[in-house]
């Protein structure tokens, strides 16, 4: 599997995956309804930010997108997102493009990398952001309507690069 700088040609496979991630409602905060323009413009990310795609065999199994967490005096710390390809889920594709993301904020000198909202029942993902090592510095109880559990907390991760 090759990690690699998204590409105006890849956008055809990243779409499908972003629509099934985002239609589901159980793992991220957009709109069920985004639209394939307005995803676009959300997830592919303009320098000095970056949003890479995991291929295999000319296959996209997942993306990432990566950059600031906020501007200004917030700007030392780094922020990532992550959707895989169903298909290939719990077979490493998404740990893989974690620490790929992990490896690009530390070489760019970030301090470390937040993540805002990561959903509580997520629990593949929490694994893999643990064993990377990210922590929960806070849960925002409710924050996240689920669309088979109601409303669950939203945790916020953090890993310290010093």
């Amino acid at each position: 599997m090759e990690i690699r700088e998204i590409t105006d040609g890849d956008w055809a496979q990243v779409w499908p995956i972003v629509r099934e991630v985002v239609r589901a409602a159980d793992t991220y905060t957009y709109e069920p309804d985004l639209t394939e323009e307005a995803a676009r413009g959300t997830w592919v990310e303009k320098p000095p930010s970056r949003t890479v795609v995991a291929v295999e065999d000319g296959r996209v199994l997942g993306t990432a997108k990566m950059g600031p967490n906020r501007g200004g005096p917030g700007s030392h710390v780094s922020t990532a997102s992550f959707m895989v390809d169903k298909e290939v889920r719990g077979k490493g594709v998404g740990g893989a493009l974690c620490a790929h993301v992990l490896d690009w904020a530390r070489a760019k000198g970030f301090a470390g990398m937040q993540f805002n909202a990561v959903v509580e029942s997520n629990a593949a993902g929490l694994r893999v952001y643990e064993r990377l090592g990210f922590e929960i510095v806070g849960t925002v109880p409710g924050a996240f309507e689920h669309p088979t559990l109601g409303r669950i907390g939203l945790h916020v991760m953090y890993c310290d690069f010093g």
